[in-house]
């Protein structure tokens, strides 16, 4: 029986080494025993004889992960290619927020440390709080990026630094990602009002630098105070203080373009019953369409009146210094700086108020000129680009334009020094290429007003405040006067290809100022160097993909 049993046992055995597995043990090798489970493990398992990091039992991938506060958040994030992510404290809080903003959220450094407040400032009302600083802002005429870079700076000097301010021409709104799995908190805010006060504008930029400090440690009842002073805080300049500069600005305006002492005293006085009619509709709650077609009348209509009398001046001067003063030269910065900084929506609605302004312009001097025409009012087109060289004259004339300009748009004491000279400098170099070196308007203006951007935006780090105060006025010599009154008077005599085509230019030379003025603050942007910090990254946004 034994024999038989083993023959069986042979004829199971395999007869050739096919049949026999290459991971076998060898004869005489000890084999492990079969394994208590027989389910396979996980490549992520813990190799056996280390010791396990103690964490959180291995769920699902879908289940929650564990979150972190910014006082116990990891170490910020170091790109691939080398770059690191510095806390730029050296830098202006205007450069590090727009770096920051421009970078991913997940590559974004995290607040150094929060306010010292028992418990932490409530996410409400730091979402409160930065909305009525970007409302601020963007009512006084501050860019959109300059908005969304304050925005950011407030959000992130309380803790909460997954946020996204959003700005548009009309709504301010942030969004604060608690963690990756918690609800967002949205809130947001209308501008309703818009106000020329580049003295508010200082001081709210003085209070978002502060909060903005590491060591200031300001409370969230002290920001809302100082919030609280910047609104109610008076203009700088009483009422009648800025009908004398409306006065001045048109007859230093006057004078630019050719105009004698007469002419000076008769635009000044247009401009100050335009002035008068245009607060009066405002008081009556006229949209401002028909707040500077009324404030464009009283000029045309001096101008008119003087050449029925046919006096020995230049009329046609006192017409192009009324619109000077009410060019809307800020509005039209701020829309081209938006377009060119990737706020295309915020753009286009700048530049439509920008159109509508300009049209209540045009309808205001046309029904005026047609009136003079039916009367009999002489034209000579011709003279009304004939401008006689005085550079002394002209120099000292755009200087005061600056001034006066500077005076209504509620600037500071301290800054009105500085973009007088800014403005003079400007004029000089538009001078020195178009009346000497005989170059065509719109590149001498161009360049001029780089000059502005550049010369105003080192202004602007050096106080650490915003730019516009040194640059909007300081750009007003350089505002088409000339070239939008020779289209209208054209248009008027129905020469309506020669009238739009000098509207044409007029709006050309005028987006040269604004790409100017931008350019010229890029170009400060891109070669001064500040200790600490970070390289500005270009907007993904304008890349086209």
């Amino acid at each position: 029986m034994r024999v038989a049993e083993s023959e069986g046992a042979d004829d199971r055995k395999p007869r050739s080494d096919e049949a026999r597995s290459a991971f076998a043990a060898p004869p005489g090798v000890e084999t492990a025993g079969p394994p208590e489970e027989e389910q396979p493990t996980s490549e992520f398992a813990v190799p056996e004889g280390l010791a396990a990091v103690p964490s959180e039992p291995e769920g699902s991938a879908f289940a929650r992960p564990s979150t972190y506060s910014a006082q116990h958040s990891p170490p910020a994030y170091r790109p691939g290619h080398g770059f690191p992510v510095s806390p730029m404290t050296d830098s202006p809080w205007q450069d590090r927020m727009r770096t920051m903003l421009r970078m991913p959220v997940g590559e974004r450094p995290v607040p150094e440390a929060t306010k010292p407040e028992e418990g932490g400032p409530a996410v409400g009302r730091v979402l409160d709080l930065t909305l009525r600083i970007g409302e601020l802002l963007l009512s006084g005429g501050e860019s959109a990026e300059d908005v969304e870079a304050a925005m950011f700076a407030v959000s992130r000097s309380y803790g909460l630094d997954r946020c996204e301010p959003t700005v548009t021409f009309t709504m301010l709104s942030i969004t604060h990602q608690p963690s990756l799995v918690a609800n967002p908190v949205t809130a947001s805010r209308t501008v309703r009002r818009r106000g020329t006060d580049y003295n508010r504008l200082a001081a709210v930029y003085r209070l978002v630098a502060d909060l903005s400090t590491p060591d200031a440690g300001i409370s969230m009842e002290e920001a809302y105070r100082r919030l609280a002073e910047i609104r109610r805080n008076r203009h700088p300049y009483p009422t009648w203080v800025l009908t004398a500069a409306a006065g001045l600005l048109a007859g230093a305006a006057s004078t630019l373009v050719g105009g004698g002492v007469l002419v000076f005293f008769a635009a000044a006085l247009g401009a100050v019953l335009g002035d008068r009619l245009a607060w009066l509709s405002a008081g009556r709650g006229l949209p401002e369409f028909y707040q500077f077609t009324v404030a464009a009348m009283p000029p045309a209509a001096i101008g008119v009146a003087m050449s029925l009398m046919h006096a020995d001046v230049k009329s046609s001067a006192v017409i192009t210094g009324g619109l000077f003063a009410l060019l809307p030269g800020r509005a039209l910065v701020a829309a081209v700086q938006d377009g060119l900084t990737g706020f295309y929506i915020t753009a286009a609605a700048r530049l439509l108020e920008v159109m509508y302004l300009f049209i209540g312009i045009i309808v205001g001097v046309l029904v005026v000129l047609y009136l003079g025409l039916q009367l009999g009012s002489p034209t000579d087109p011709e003279n009304v680009l004939r401008i006689t060289e005085r550079p002394l004259v002209q120099i000292a004339a755009s200087m005061v334009l600056v001034l006066t300009f500077a005076v209504l748009l509620q600037q500071e004491r301290s800054t009105v020094l500085m973009v007088t000279l800014n403005g003079g400098v400007a004029w000089v170099i538009f001078g020195a290429m178009h009346y000497a070196g005989g170059i065509p308007p719109v590149p001498s203006t161009a360049v001029a007003a780089g000059v502005v951007g550049l010369f105003g935006q080192l202004l602007s780090r050096y106080r650490h405040t915003s730019a516009l105060p040194y640059v909007t006025a300081a750009i007003g010599p350089l505002l088409p006067g000339s070239a939008t009154y020779y289209g209208l008077l054209s248009i008027a005599e129905n020469q309506l290809n020669k009238g739009l085509g000098s509207l044409i230019n007029a709006v050309t030379v005028a987006l040269a100022i604004a790409i100017g003025v931008n350019l010229g603050a890029e170009v400060s942007r891109l070669f001064l160097r500040i200790p600490g910090a970070a390289k500005r990254a270009a907007a993904k946004r304008t890349r086209g993909f």
